[in-house]
């Protein structure tokens, strides 16, 4: 390649160097900016998941699973099948409900998709054979849903000595103001049910005056009318509006309403009891072992949850104190916005703690002044990463606050580089401020936008992530790439004019008596802010800390700092001067390749020997344990809450240990929550989301902040509730689970059986479940089918000759019994603003009833003769015991049935499902018309495990792509792209002897990150030395394209080498420090460090558990690359030389 010796100047920064009023403008523009950014983006705790999926609901009262398979879910998933840009279609047809869900690719939008779904759903809806309630069709809903808006943020559960309808009052009161501020998406009353006014009919009394349903339900609906009459001009010539008021105004008026006058008045009050009165009960809910009205509250999507919680909390005491009666407690629980603070806090100070220690760092290296150059790139960096976020509508969350660690020693690389180049062009060449800072940038400025180019081109493959797990982890590629491109933004203008301005070889000497002056004037003011309590505080002992540092630095550091540079690093460039030129000595270079590469290889020896444990995601400490208990399909929600209330009572023995109690306050637990019925779905397999679910129920257990449980760990804890409750319930399955780390992805254990029988499916589900049970695999907490044919009915068959014969068809006899027990809507009662239904049904003791239910007689009036008909039901019809399907779910318009189990606490998930198909594999009981698929969180981990291994291939082609045009160049590509596959023995090695997980989606990301990072110092050493090269052919008046005699080209490799040596090690140390804090998981908080005076320093909690195996990826990986870039680059770019050498005396050129 040719490459011209002379220093040349590198126009951008140049114009910036001579336009350094324009550049202060801006960087005061993009700080003020990146700073509001910063305080106004909404707080998350994990990004929102936006997937490209829409969903089809529709409600279809009093029919069964079957029914709803039949008559909705198989005609609409007939027809969504032709929408374009179709993923997958899945379903559950539950009792009274289809739920539909159509997954699209990424060729198409949400809105598109939506509308597409619309309109082949107005295609079914509008046939004629479309089903219809209460006289109108049923109508599909189209929604989107996103993850975000449906997990709640938190509960408030209202206690008191008072009768349920004051309470409820109360809770729709606090509801009501909840729901008007626009962060709130929805607040669901849980515990309560809504009220209703209920004309129960005596079946004997309406039998014995020869009325109908139909003759009470007409009278209320034509009674129960306001009509607008019209316009009357009166004497005076003014125009009244006529109006007849019918709508009662208390259900007592219903009494009065006449059914008949044929043989006398009849009154609705003779033959039913009215009465104004709660629904049947469909959920209980308690907070904290007491009974409670609980407000389950869920925000909007893209709003701060963490202002979010703080208007609620302070509507809560508005409303309390103004509205509330003193006898109403309130209790706040499952406060989501604790744990997304702490997060948000720890990253943060992990950010703080990390400049700390890079700015030290190059304080040693390059001087207390020339440091700020470089760490004035960090917070100029960041801020302005915030505003670009900003602007793009992006959210702080855990995704976006890594990106910036991950970057917050990559992004110093770009900035040393110039810094250090320009200082040594004044230092060694004698050379002015501006022309340094000009031509110094000018010499780099090329390699430094490759090398940062081939960095975020090991991130882009990301950017294309399918999935769930895509939306979740594209902020963090997403977020790198910006913090990089700042960087560079911020080296090549901003960092250039500094130089040019402020850069000096000499260190500044602060005279004492002006620093005494500084100490009186700063302690001074500093001792009145302290007085103070919060930020004011805080600036004050900010104040004396600097005042500290520039004592400690004038009397110590500096001269530390300076030995460092002149003494220190002096021997250590000395010393590796003689090392490198050892390696280049005769066969060296081979003898050092061939033993890295041998390393390389025994690295997978080393890790398929130690055998660590594969995780998916990282095995967090739960901030959250969930225990599900579901009885069989058909118990009554009286006895679910029975058994719930048992199980509470477990709950409490456990949490209650004296071990987590101090001073009678838990310091483990800060709430739990419970919830039979309603509310009590699980996420993971009730795809029908929040419906009536009378034989489960719920239990929410929210932990205490990691720092706060005193070392306790909260997955023992769960493991005790296991221990506890496992085996003590007969007839009821009890699972303690907790939340997932990252976005659902499905049980670890999970077998979908597709086939077309339900009752075959799920005969051999019983019977794999039953012969996996027998095999008492360890780790299975409890194997359970999410569909059964366990819910006991009654079927009625008509006997056609019989009811055709007496003019009597399925449809009456249907209606008849359907609003017996059902019942049936006639009306509105309106009371205080708010609508309440008016059904008509029989008694209770009537309608539980089936002989009473049977031997009911249906009036109608017939057609042939115009008399009133009375036919008793019982001589058409044949009742008969039944058994129905829970809910019937399909896969791809196919049946599926799926047996799955979470793992009980302490085991690797990966580990038990190798044990369970492993078993599997020795079973034969599986029809061979059904198939069998292990899906959930293993069919995630390998589409994720493929995905990851495609991106890193395709980044180290984008790399190599990017050097080629950089270098126009093989050799030096290949030579980088080596060092880049000899850095995973680190990766590897470290993995095996530190005993640590190998989690796919931590140590594959770390490693695609990994092959960035190291591209960055080959790029510029190479590009450094081959510039020698060319100022030594031009000294010697070599033809560029000709090539060195070999000494000569050894003087160049170790004086690139040498002069390359300060900026490779300071950016492999400012990476690494970067990510020590959040690796380690020291936590230092450093606001209630100055504020408070109490540093709360702990170490671990989830951020560690989460990132921890990216980052060690990183740092084992860059530290043995450090090796690879000091030798094994210089080496090759040597053998690869001297072969070109022998290959031109084999030409003879």
């Amino acid at each position: 390649m040719k490459k011209s010796s002379k220093l040349k100047e590198f126009f951008p920064s140049s114009w910036a160097i001579d336009h350094s009023t324009v550049i202060y403008v801006v960087i005061g523009v993009f700080f003020f900016l990146g700073v509001s950014s910063y305080f106004s983006m909404p707080r998350e705790n994990y990004p929102e998941i936006k997937e490209n999926i829409i969903f089809v609901s529709s409600v279809f009262p009093g029919n069964t699973a079957e029914d709803i398979e039949r008559l909705i879910t198989d005609p609409l998933e007939e027809e969504l099948k032709g929408v374009k840009n179709l993923n997958e279609i899945k379903s559950v047809s539950k009792e009274n409900v289809s739920l539909i869900r159509v997954k699209f690719d990424e060729g198409i939008t949400n809105e598109r998709a939506k509308v597409q779904v619309k309109d082949k759903v107005d295609v079914i809806t509008s046939g004629s054979d479309w089903p219809t309630f209460n006289d109108a069709k049923i109508e599909p809903s189209v929604f989107e849903l996103e993850l975000s808006e449906e997990i709640p943020v938190l509960n408030i559960g209202l206690t008191g000595d008072l009768p349920i309808k004051e309470l409820k009052y109360y809770g729709e009161l606090l509801k009501d103001k909840i729901e008007e501020l626009p962060e709130i998406k929805e607040v669901a009353l849980r515990g309560v049910q809504d009220f209703e006014v209920e004309v129960a009919i005596d079946l004997l009394k309406m039998t014995a005056a020869s009325v109908s349903f139909n003759d009470v339900i007409n009278t209320i609906k034509r009674e129960n009318n306001t009509v607008s009459v019209g316009n009357v001009e009166v004497g005076d010539g003014t125009r009244k509006n006529l109006r007849l008021l019918g709508e009662i105004t208390s259900p007592d008026e219903l009494k009065n309403f006449v059914i008949k006058t044929q043989n006398g008045i009849l009154y609705l009050e003779d033959i039913s009891s009215i009465k104004f009165k709660e629904k049947e009960k469909n959920s209980f809910a308690r907070s904290n072992g007491k009974t409670a009205l609980v407000l389950d509250i869920k925000k909007r999507s893209g709003k701060n949850l963490i202002l979010t919680i703080e208007k609620i909390r302070n509507l809560i005491t508005k409303v309390k104190s103004n509205n509330f009666p003193s006898s109403i407690e309130i209790e706040i629980s499952n406060d989501q916005s604790n744990t997304t603070k702490n997060l948000v806090s720890d990253l943060v100070n992990n950010i703080i703690f990390g400049v700390i220690l890079v700015i030290t760092v190059l304080m040693f290296f390059l001087g207390f002044r020339n440091s700020l150059f470089v760490g004035f790139a960090i917070p100029m960096s960041m801020l302005m990463s915030f505003m670009i976020l900003k602007f793009l509508g992006s959210t702080i969350n855990t995704m976006v606050l890594f990106g910036l660690i991950m970057g917050l020693g990559m992004l110093v690389d770009n900035g040393i580089v110039v810094v250090e180049n320009a200082y040594r062009l004044m230092e060694k060449e004698g050379m002015g401020v501006i022309e340094s800072a000009k031509k110094g940038i000018g010499e780099i400025a090329s390699p430094i936008i490759v090398s940062t180019a081939t960095t975020v081109a090991a991130f882009l493959p990301l950017g294309f992530w399918p999935g769930r797990i895509g939306e979740f982890m594209i902020f963090f590629p997403f977020t790198l790439s910006i913090v990089l491109g700042s960087s560079l933004v911020v080296a090549i203008f901003f960092n250039s004019m500094l130089i040019s301005k402020f850069m000096s070889t000499k260190e500044k000497i602060i005279g004492r008596k002006k620093l005494i002056r500084l100490t009186y004037i700063v302690c001074s003011l500093s001792l009145v802010l302290v007085l103070f309590s919060g930020s004011l505080r805080g600036i004050g002992t900010l104040l004396l800390v600097f005042n500290f540092l520039f004592w400690a630095y004038k009397l110590f550091l500096k001269r530390w700092a300076l030995y460092f540079r002149k003494v220190t690093l002096i021997k250590v460039e000395n010393s590796y001067t003689k090392l490198l030129r050892l390696t280049l000595k005769g066969k060296n270079p081979i003898f050092l390749l061939v033993m890295t590469i041998g390393l390389l290889f025994s690295s997978f020896i080393i890790l398929g020997l130690s055998s660590p444990k594969i995780e998916f995601f990282p095995e967090n400490e739960p901030n959250q344990i969930f225990i599900y208990i579901e009885y069989p399909e058909g118990t009554s929600i009286d006895k679910t809450n029975s058994i719930s209330k048992s199980v509470e009572a477990d709950v409490q023995k456990v949490i209650n240990n004296p071990k987590y109690l101090k001073e009678a306050n838990n310091f483990m637990v800060e709430s739990n929550i419970a919830f039979v019925g309603l509310g009590s779905h699980n996420p993971e397999i009730d795809n029908g989301g929040d419906q009536e679910m009378p034989h489960k129920a719920k239990i929410t257990i929210t932990n205490s902040e990691f720092k706060y449980r005193k070392g306790y760990s909260s997955e023992n804890l769960r493991m005790e509730l296991q221990n506890e409750i496992k085996d003590k319930y007969a007839g009821v399955s009890v699972s303690v689970e907790k939340d997932p780390k990252g976005p659902p992805v499905g049980y670890p254990i999970n077998i979908e059986l597709t086939g077309e029988d339900y009752d075959e499916l799920i005969k051999n589900a019983e019977n794999l479940k039953n012969y996996l049970n027998a095999e008492n695999i360890l780790g299975v907490e409890e194997l359970k089918i999410d569909v059964n044919k366990n819910k006991p009915g009654i079927k009625i068959n008509v006997d056609r000759k019989k009811s055709g014969a007496l003019g009597v068809t399925a449809g009456q006899i249907g209606q008849q019994l359907r609003g017996s027990v059902f019942g049936e809507k006639s009306g509105i009662f309106k009371k205080n603003g708010d609508d309440y239904d008016i059904n008509v049904r029989l008694k209770k003791s009537n309608r539980d009833d089936l002989t009473q239910l049977l031997d009911q007689y249906i009036v109608f009036r017939d057609q042939a003769t115009g008399k009133i008909k009375k036919i008793p039901l019982s001589v058409m019809v044949e009742p008969s015991n039944s058994l129905s399907f829970s809910a019937i779910k399909h896969s791809n318009l196919k049946r599926v049935v799926t047996l799955y189990s979470p793992v009980l606490a302490g085991y690797n998930g990966n580990e038990v499902v190798s044990r369970v198909k492993q078993s599997i594999s020795n079973y034969d009981g599986i029809s061979p018309n059904i198939e069998l698929n292990f899906t959930g969180e293993i069919e995630e981990q390998g589409k994720n495990m493929r995905f990851l291994t495609g991106a890193l291939l395709a980044a180290l082609g984008m790399i190599v792509f990017l050097l080629v045009l950089q270098f126009n160049s093989i050799s030096n590509p290949l030579i980088i792209l080596l060092s880049i596959f000899l850095s995973f023995t680190g990766v590897l090695y470290g993995i095996s002897l530190f005993n640590m997980p190998f989690v796919i989606m931590m140590t594959m990301m770390g490693i695609i990150a990994l092959s960035g990072i190291v591209v960055n110092n080959g790029v510029v050493l190479l590009d450094y030395t081959q510039l020698l090269i060319a100022r030594k052919k031009e000294s010697l008046e070599i033809s560029m394209k000709n090539l060195l005699p070999k000494n000569y080209v050894v003087e160049a490799v170790v004086s690139g080498g040498v002069a390359r040596l300060r900026p490779v090690i300071l950016t492999a140390v400012t990476t690494i420090l970067g990510l020590i804090p959040l690796a380690t998981g020291l936590n230092i908080d450093f606001f209630s460090l100055f504020t408070e005076w109490n540093a709360n320093i702990y170490i671990g909690g989830d951020n560690v558990i989460f990132w921890g195996p990216l980052c060690w990826t990183v740092i084992f990986g860059l530290a043995f690359s450090t090796f690879l870039t000091l030798f094994i680059v210089p080496s090759c770019f040597y053998l690869v030389y001297q072969i070109k050498l022998f290959i031109n005396d084999w030409k003879g050129i």
